[in-house]
């Protein structure tokens, strides 16, 4: 029984040693080294080979990403479960990058980053964190870590997601019907949305015209969330004031793309947070043998849905 794995080869050899040392009866494989294909039951990819019928016997692909729209789904058998990685790793690095996210935006550092250039020493009023209200879109388990995060500082804290939840200290909006309520009052909008058919270009010119004026965003889901020409026209009109974004549409960024140059946009390339092998081996580890012992995977998408 064989274990393929397809993606960065450098984080690949940390896995490898992880499996010669715990789990030696797992045979690692490192695309494209197949060796023979009929041996390889599991599939750890960020992305699938074009060509699944190369593996004759594959029972689970596991995603190495804490999302998979990545994936092109419809080309994958339909009885292939597809289970996602919850590596409580790329968890630690989602909140830190959202706390540093809410925290730039809440002390205005675009704003100090465009002084200190300019050489121009000015101070500004500090609103109290809480007296400033941050949204998160999408409440999965990594928002509600990232809300976690947040709480001890103090802001006042949203959420909305399609369906309905309760989350201690967070007021929650559930549905479209309850959407444009939860914008209205968002003075910081982070999105954390996994990307389907219903969230692709969310973050447009009509949801930035119902938030408040002068709102920020930030972007930690996918680049397909925004659309970003609607994003330049809210910042050159002065609905949003600001943006600090992780994904983007294309990656890497075209040396043309404006984001580079805007001064009020950060933008970061995609590092919010990274799967560790070291964090992240015991989580496949545990749902190879749940598999093998029958046992529902944790993590496991809804193919219907796309998470």
């Amino acid at each position: 029984m064989a274990l393929l794995y397809k993606a960065d080869p450098v984080r690949g050899e940390h896995w490898r040693a992880l499996f010669a040392e715990q789990a030696p009866d797992i045979q690692w494989r490192a695309w494209p080294d197949l060796g023979n294909p009929e041996d390889i039951r599991y599939l750890a990819a960020w992305q699938a080979p074009d060509d699944l019928s190369l593996l004759p016997n594959l029972e689970v692909l596991f995603a190495l990403s804490a999302g998979v729209d990545q994936l092109d789904l419809a080309r994958l058998p339909p009885d292939l479960p597809v289970v996602r990685l919850l590596d409580p790793g790329i968890t630690r690095g989602m909140c830190e990058y959202a706390s540093f996210a809410v925290l730039s935006l809440h002390r205005d550092m675009l704003r100090y980053r465009q002084q200190q250039f300019a050489r121009f020493w000015q101070a500004h009023l500090l609103q109290p964190a809480a007296q400033r209200r941050v949204g998160v879109m999408g409440l999965g388990q990594q928002a509600q870590q990232i809300l976690a995060t947040l709480r001890p500082l103090g802001f006042a804290l949203s959420g909305w997601a399609r369906s309905a939840h309760r989350i201690d200290g967070v007021q929650c909006f559930a549905g479209n019907q309850q959407l444009p309520a939860f914008l209205s009052q968002c003075d910081i909008l982070l999105c954390v949305l996994p990307l389907t058919e219903q969230t692709q270009g969310i973050l447009d010119r009509e949801l930035f015209r119902q938030l408040p004026r002068g709102a920020a965003l930030i972007n930690m889901g996918r680049g397909g969330h925004l659309v970003e020409q609607d994003l330049l026209d809210a910042l050159a009109s002065g609905q949003l004031s600001g943006a600090v974004l992780d994904v983007l549409q294309q990656e890497p960024a075209p040396a043309e793309h404006p984001f580079w140059d805007h001064p009020q946009i950060l933008l970061t390339p995609h590092i919010a947070a990274m799967t560790q092998p070291e964090s992240a081996f015991a989580v496949l580890l545990d749902n190879i043998r749940r598999h093998q012992r029958g046992e529902p995977m944790l993590g496991q998408i809804d193919r219907s849905q796309g998470y």
